[in-house]
């Protein structure tokens, strides 16, 4: 039975354990129509009874593979800020990174009608009566560059109201947003009252900034986060991507170090990887992303890896891991 966490203050709580589905939006790669309705099927037979998604993963594709599944009982995330616009113009094979000819185009709104019309489309898309949580999806400057303050502008002025009045009348149980970058983050804390923080990439077992600032603020706000990216893009399975592109040399460096330490406790990185984050008592959940059932079934077996303490011990000592991260033998002790 895998733990389950309750989100901020409210009542609704997710398993420590569920999925993203970018990869089901056919991220960098087509997905087949069967190997994803496999893998949801997979995924929530497996107790991953938590998926996140969004409009902007495969401009609706996502979402509506997630609606055509079974999923009455799990609880769902999905996000605001992007419009899917309907397009006539010829598609190109991959957009965005997402290789999907559904007709749409994303369009940024952070607006009060933008973020209602959002919630609205993707009730259609899920083929769902209510969405559990939603995320404000990649508000900040990594994203907007000089539009930042343009869009942070809309969506104080406008977008969170519309949240804050879904939630009220119960059509949402918890808000937040989802981004991959911590200044953003900090930055909205001051502002707004959320429930939930989805950050991506940026508490991991290769980088824990977050620990410094962010973290503590969740916990003495009780605002949950939820993981996304815990293997940074692929580069804790081994590979050599980092935020979706080719991993700088410094950064390899550091992540090959890591399985090197790994390896000499006999312990798979990715499994490191997946259950270091569900340490920190901030965390409710972590969400990596799943294209098929064998990799359901790969990360189930890496969450359920011992991990020997001496293993935290050891990381901490290269200077790997942050000397106050939260390790899994401190919440066992």
């Amino acid at each position: 039975m895998i733990p389950r966490h309750r989100i901020g203050r409210t009542d609704l709580t997710v398993p420590e354990l569920g999925f993203g589905t970018a990869a089901l939006g056919n991220l960098f790669r087509e997905v087949p129509d069967d190997t994803a309705r496999a893998t949801i099927a997979a995924a929530l037979a497996a107790g991953l009874t938590y998926a996140d998604t969004a409009p902007y993963y495969g401009f609706g594709l996502a979402e509506r593979r997630l609606g055509e599944a079974r999923t009455e009982r799990a609880i769902v995330s999905t996000k605001v800020g992007r419009l899917l616009e309907p397009t006539r113009e010829p598609l190109p094979p991959e957009r965005h990174g997402f290789v999907s000819s559904e007709p749409f185009e994303p369009v940024f709104d952070y607006s009060y009608d933008g973020v209602l019309r959002s919630h609205e489309d993707s009730l259609r898309r899920l083929n769902r009566d209510r969405i559990d949580i939603l995320f404000v999806h990649d508000i900040g400057e990594r994203t907007h560059g000089a539009n930042h303050e343009a869009m942070r502008g809309q969506l104080l002025d406008g977008g969170f109201r519309a949240l804050e009045r879904l939630r009220s009348e119960g059509a949402i149980s918890a808000f937040g947003i989802g981004v991959n970058e911590t200044g953003i983050a900090l930055d909205l804390l001051d502002r707004i009252a959320m429930d939930v923080l989805l950050l991506a990439g940026r508490y991991t077992l290769l980088e824990q900034g977050a620990l410094d600032a962010l973290l503590p603020r969740c916990v003495a706000a009780d605002i949950s986060i939820v993981i996304g990216g815990p293997y940074n893009s692929g580069l804790l399975t081994g590979g050599a991507t980092y935020d979706y592109e080719a991993a700088p040399p410094e950064i390899l460096g550091r992540a090959r170090r890591l399985e090197a330490v790994c390896a000499r406790h006999t312990v798979p990185l990715a499994a490191a990887a997946l259950q270091f984050p569900l340490a920190h008592p901030a965390v409710a959940s972590v969400i990596p992303g799943l294209a098929s059932p064998k990799e359901v079934d790969d990360t189930v077996t890496r969450y359920a890896t011992p991990l020997p303490p001496a293993l935290w011990d050891e990381l901490k000592a290269e200077g790997l891991l942050h000397a106050d991260a939260p390790t899994p033998q401190a919440v066992a002790a």
